[in-house]
């Protein structure tokens, strides 16, 4: 059986790396009010689930305002495909075409990664905390 739990509102997470850092998970029907988050923000992982093509456009929308945003032009991004665990996923160069990942890099003022991962099997999450150390390690 699969649960799906929407992330509505915001979660803090502390994750101690090689020092304390605070993660703020927003989700996405939180779009209209992310750029209230904006200032405090040193980088910023963008989760896109991968086996929900219905969400495709919307999250697409979603990170093209992220990436114009003002205040995070030189903030890092981390683009995350997620659920790559599942049969219906859609895989990374399907995801890369979609969301035109070549022009997004190509025109963007900020630093942009891309990944995929499962968060229910691991696969994937060790990167994203090597990513996280280095990008914040450079910030600091």
């Amino acid at each position: 059986m699969n649960l799906l739990i929407l992330q509505v509102g915001t979660n803090l997470t502390d994750l101690l790396l090689q020092k304390k850092i605070t993660i703020r998970e927003l989700g996405g029907c939180m779009g209209p009010i992310w750029a209230s988050y904006y200032g405090d923000c040193r980088a910023v992982l963008f989760v896109i689930d991968a086996s929900n093509p219905t969400q495709i456009s919307s999250s697409c929308v979603q990170l093209l305002s992220l990436l114009s945003a003002e205040q995070l032009a030189a903030v890092p991004v981390l683009i995350v495909f997620n659920k790559i665990d599942l049969p219906c996923y859609m895989s990374l160069l399907e995801m890369k075409s979609l969301f035109r990942i070549q022009d997004m890099v190509s025109c963007a003022t900020q630093p942009i990664t891309v990944m995929e991962t499962s968060a229910r099997d691991g696969t994937g999450l060790p990167e994203v905390l090597r990513w996280f150390q280095s990008t914040l390690k450079d910030a600091s």
